[in-house]
């Protein structure tokens, strides 16, 4: 494997332009089955009192949050191994996950013990996916010379991960009854859980196959940052221990591109959170739920697949720019005609197909930070910097719970008055505002945040990418 590994490979391949984001694929599955059931598992299987629920799913979600930022800093500090300073990571990491993930489904024995596995089977399991998700990301930037080719790879990925939304719609209620009738159904989500995570694990290591010959392997990123440390040490430079630090200094974009971030996840995270509420009180179909889900994922996937000529046409932050700008008008038309449930229907799914197009967008666009990062400092911190595209998403999670609670106690909602049929017009405008309105808000506020604080051109992201070449080449 040595001759292999030492051979370097130019432009993107045609195994990574298709196949890109079968890991993500299989990670779509891993994670919805969390999304969908976790809760269930904890009330009706587990048969945890309501306290206990939100206890376990509150310290969780705390800690995961709270660890997102770190992802990235082990990447950039630990020494590379053998396969590279990031592909390493989707060969030895993802096949601890299914063992891991499936005791966040299992109840063993009572008490405060089956907590306490259940909350570090949470926590482990989710240390353990994050690391090779952000390699996996990373691993943009590593194998690409121009943005067209971060996009490239950006949009393939977002297309997998799309195409895996669907798929498990159908896929992953199936198969949690097949695994019941199989290992009953107590243990069916656990079992679940450890055959989806299989499927990320076996996506990855296609992943760490397709990226062979695009990084530097770990002898030669141990041989050069022994020569760089001696370079440094001749010339009295004493930056150890700063450089990390430094990349986020000198980078505003970073935190522009970020804060922007936020936008798609306040939008996605609350508008999914509500649209139950808003088909069974406001619209009076619970049925059209699925009808709508079905619609904004098929409409995800014609995003994911337009993503990659848009950002080729327009670049990927002008994508974006557009993206959020359309989103803000359609969801606001939607308020407008909030008792007409179709058309509701129809104007948060094209918001829906335009947020896939900045999901596709972002990775391209953490990796251009990067890039002007390490054209800034000369520090190669790309895993610090994509592992901070998690922090927006676990924002995004716990603002979830906070704003949707907020919108329902502003529109008056009372469990037991609704659950006899009765709605007021406060009511219904204030699900609808937390449908449409906040997210339209938040998407609004995005786009000026991109077109102000987010500033790295095509342009200026070519010049950029010459210039690192350069450097490389005359070293």
């Amino acid at each position: 494997m040595g001759d292999r590994e030492s051979k370097k490979r130019n432009g993107i391949s045609k195994s990574l332009k298709r196949f890109f984001g079968v890991g993500d694929f299989g990670f779509s599955f891993m994670t919805n089955i969390e999304t969908y059931y976790f809760t269930y598992f904890l009330t009706n299987i587990a048969e945890f009192t309501l306290p206990v629920v939100t206890m376990i799913t509150t310290i969780a979600s705390v800690v995961d949050a709270a660890l997102s930022w770190i992802y990235g800093v082990i990447l950039d500090t630990v020494k590379p191994m053998k396969w590279g300073r990031y592909r390493s990571w989707l060969l030895i990491i993802p096949w601890l996950v299914p063992f891991l993930y499936a005791f966040q489904f299992i109840r063993v024995g009572n008490g405060t013990a089956a907590v306490i596995i259940i909350i570090a089977a949470t926590i482990t399991s989710h240390i353990a996916w994050n690391i090779p998700f952000v390699a996996n990301i990373s691993m943009i930037s590593m194998a690409s010379k121009t943005p067209e080719d971060r996009m490239a790879l950006s949009s393939s990925r977002a297309i997998w991960q799309s195409l895996g939304r669907v798929f498990y719609s159908y896929v992953g209620p199936a198969v949690v009854s097949l695994l019941a009738g199989l290992v009953g159904e107590k243990n069916s989500y656990g079992a679940t859980a450890f055959v989806f995570a299989s499927l990320m694990a076996a996506g990855y290591f296609a992943h760490f196959k397709m990226f062979e010959g695009y990084e530097e392997t770990g002898a030669e990123a141990r041989a050069r940052m022994q020569k760089e440390q001696m370079e440094q040490k001749a010339k009295g430079k004493q930056t150890k221990g700063n450089g990390l630090i430094k990349c986020l200094t000198t980078n505003p974009y970073l935190l522009g591109l970020t804060v922007a971030d936020l936008a798609k996840y306040v939008y996605s995270f609350v508008a999914s959170g509500i649209a139950v509420y808003y088909f069974t009180y406001v619209a009076g179909k619970p049925g059209l739920t699925a009808t709508f889900i079905l619609i904004s994922s098929l409409l995800g996937v014609i995003a994911s697949y337009l993503s990659k000529a848009a950002a080729k046409k327009f670049s990927a932050r002008n994508t974006v720019i557009y993206a959020y700008l359309a989103m803000t008008v359609v969801l606001v038309l939607g308020f407008l005609f909030y008792q007409n449930a179709w058309i509701v229907i129809l104007m948060v799914s094209l918001a829906q197909f335009c947020c896939t197009m900045t999901n596709a967008c972002g990775p391209a666009l953490y990796a251009d930070c990067a890039i002007y990062s390490e054209y800034k400092t000369g520090k190669n911190a790309t895993g610090l910097i994509m592992g901070l595209s998690n922090i927006p998403l676990k924002i995004g999670v716990v603002s979830r719970g906070i704003l949707i609670s907020a919108c329902l106690a502003i529109a008056g909602f009372d469990l037991e008055t609704v659950e006899k049929g009765i709605t007021s017009p406060q009511l219904e405008r204030g699900i609808s505002m937390g449908f449409t309105i906040i997210p339209a808000i938040a998407v609004g506020l995005g786009a000026l945040i991109m077109i102000f604080g987010f500033r790295l051109t095509r342009n200026k992201m070519e010049q950029y990418s010459a210039e690192l070449e350069k450097r490389k080449r005359s070293k």
